[in-house]
């Protein structure tokens, strides 16, 4: 494959999504261990939410047409011949001219269509009240499987699971949810100039950032991440660590060894160790051109840049999405914010760039993205930044003022 035949963003994630099948592993867990996990299956609800009709307001139970023309003046006057209580089924009907009391949520009597709130009413005497205010037909209550009707898919498979979601699938019943299991992804960082965190870096030597720094991205896009060290530029050494990698998870990211230089052994390894292989090398974007998407054994593979910055926004873009879906190359349910750049940025046409930015709200209330300047090999530019302006394939830069889409972290 030719180094630098770049693909655009969209044609890598459709390259990947025609070599991967969606996988069906699931578990299924407690409904409370289900918050942020991705549905396996459809949920349909088995009943009707609610069950039976009911009031929204503390009052009286009435037939609608009783208490039309009523007014403060002229009051509609009904006997009150029954009582709702909180918790138990309501026994009895409510016949013209007759109204029951009943509370927040109490089950509406047979022949009563409508509530009035008990401020529009008057007591006349312990049997009977006048009404100051009319209501139609609904007024005051919720119908039956007026908020989930039973047999609808309340939750489609593919979904992550929200606090609300945890709220609907109580309502329904359900106590325990089938979920994907997350992606197990395996993280290994090349490069001879690397030493671990917990040892001295002497001159020539740098601590190992990207290990640590994707470990948190797959935690937080849902994966179950582990980390298989650091591995020197050898191809025996990097096939062996990339074949235990591949055995033991479902994705692999690499980091160095993916751009042009004489050692640079990670392509070269991926290409003999299973098909179809390297499918891109090179993406149209900065920072992290020199990006490898392969698949092998079915399993997607991503060779991304030594420079931190470029190696989290590459994960970004390619393998964040596998992860939160637990499957095929989708696009983020999420969207940017919209911000005015403060600055003009230059950015060459066919390519995508991601700009390390910070949000100021001015005193008018609008946002502005300053951009933190600095090389991609700067970890610091990241911790710095809010979110990454995105400045399309096909501008030639921005100029100060104009707004910009900005992908927070």
């Amino acid at each position: 494959m030719e180094l630098f035949n770049v693909l655009t963003v969209q044609q890598a994630r459709s390259t990947l999504a025609q070599h991967l099948t969606k996988g069906n592993r699931e578990e299924i867990v407690p409904l409370l261990n289900g918050l942020n996990r991705i549905l396996s299956r459809d949920i349909c609800a088995v009943e009707d939410v609610p069950g039976f009709d009911r009031s929204t307001m503390d009052g009286y139970a009435v037939r609608a047409k009783d208490t039309f023309g009523a007014t403060e003046s002229l009051p509609s006057y009904v006997n009150v011949t029954g009582e709702v209580l909180m918790g138990q089924e309501a026994v009895g009907t409510v016949a013209p001219g007759q109204a029951w009391s009943i509370p927040t949520g109490g089950m509406l009597p047979q022949g009563a269509d409508a509530v009035v709130m008990v401020e529009y009413t008057e007591e006349l005497d312990e049997l009977t009240i006048g009404v100051t205010k009319p209501v139609a037909p609904g007024d005051n209550v919720v119908r039956r499987g007026e908020d989930v009707k039973a047999g609808t898919v309340v939750l489609q498979a593919g979904h992550r699971i929200r606090p609300q979601d945890l709220g609907l699938l109580a309502a329904v019943g359900v106590t325990k949810v089938p979920v994907n299991l997350p992606l197990r992804v395996g993280i290994i960082s090349t490069g001879n100039e690397l030493v671990d965190p917990s040892k001295e870096a002497e001159l020539g030597k740098v601590r190992d950032i990207n290990s640590y720094a994707l470990y948190g991205q797959v935690l937080e896009a849902g994966g179950a991440p582990q980390l298989y060290g650091i591995v020197e530029d050898e191809f025996d050494s990097l096939k062996g660590t990339m074949e235990k990698a591949l055995n033991d998870n479902d994705l692999v990211l690499v980091s160095g060894g993916s751009s042009v230089g004489a050692r640079d052994v990670t392509a070269k390894v991926i290409e003999t160790i299973g098909e179809p292989g390297v499918l891109f090398h090179g993406i149209a974007v900065k920072p992290g051109k020199p990006s490898i998407g392969a698949v092998v054994q079915g399993k997607p593979v991503f060779g991304l840049p030594g420079h931190p910055v470029s190696a989290m926004i590459v994960f970004d873009l390619l393998a964040r999405p596998i992860i939160e879906t637990a499957g095929l190359p989708l696009a983020r349910k999420v969207f940017p914010l919209r911000a005015a750049i403060n600055r003009n940025m230059h950015s060459a046409t066919g390519r995508d760039d991601f700009i390390r930015v910070t949000l100021l709200r001015l005193e008018d209330g609008s946002i502005v993205a300053e951009p933190v300047l600095g090389k991609s090999g700067l970890i610091s530019t990241m911790v710095k930044a809010d979110g990454v302006a995105h400045l399309p394939l096909s501008k030639e830069g921005v100029e100060a003022g104009e707004l910009v889409d900005v992908w927070l972290f």
